[in-house]
């Protein structure tokens, strides 16, 4: 089944529907987006407007088993498969979603199709045991980045052996205990 999405005069999404792929498929045997465009103007009416969407697409990446293994990303498909209130943005052919809620400072990388924080996400995750025994719980605040830029990720840990409300900061490095 083939995605498209319904947009409205202000390239929001505001449908999602799956077509046959039969419908897409032109006289030589070639799959062609228009031809699914046509047939859903033919049902939802002339003015309406559609663009194909990819279920397999996010962040730019193609994520099908075998493009992943393969390492084939030419049916990435459009930034983002689209959903109801996500943007199309007509410059860059892509779909992506609203801004995290709550991350006013984060910004839109147009190549990888998502919206990043102005910091590094933490590279030490959990506690390197095999298998682990905890992990960071990690989570973005916007309050601490405005009042320290060099602050934002904050985390706390699963099975915490001292307190579980204990609350942890990222440095750029490490995790260091903030309360």
């Amino acid at each position: 089944m083939a995605h498209f999405a319904q947009l409205d005069e202000d390239n929001i999404v505001i449908n999602v529907v799956t077509v046959n792929n039969d419908v897409l498929i032109d006289g030589d045997g070639v799959e062609q987006e228009s031809l699914g465009i046509t047939f859903l103007q033919n049902l939802y009416g002339a003015e309406t407007i559609w663009k194909q969407t990819s279920y397999n697409t996010l962040c730019n990446q193609h994520f099908a088993d075998r493009d992943v293994l393969s390492g084939d990303q030419t049916k990435a498909l459009r930034g983002n498969f689209a959903g109801v209130g996500d943007t199309y943005d007509p410059v860059n052919d892509i779909f992506y979603g609203p801004r995290p809620e709550g991350c006013d400072s984060w910004t839109f990388n147009i190549s990888n199709a998502k919206w990043e924080a102005p910091i590094t996400y933490p590279s030490i995750k959990d506690d390197g045991a095999d298998p682990n025994v905890w992990y960071y719980h990690i989570y973005w605040d916007e309050a601490a980045y405005q009042a320290d830029n060099t602050t934002g990720w904050k985390a706390n840990r699963t099975n915490d052996e001292t307190d579980p409300r204990t609350e942890y900061g990222w440095d750029g490095s490490s995790w260091n205990v903030i309360t």
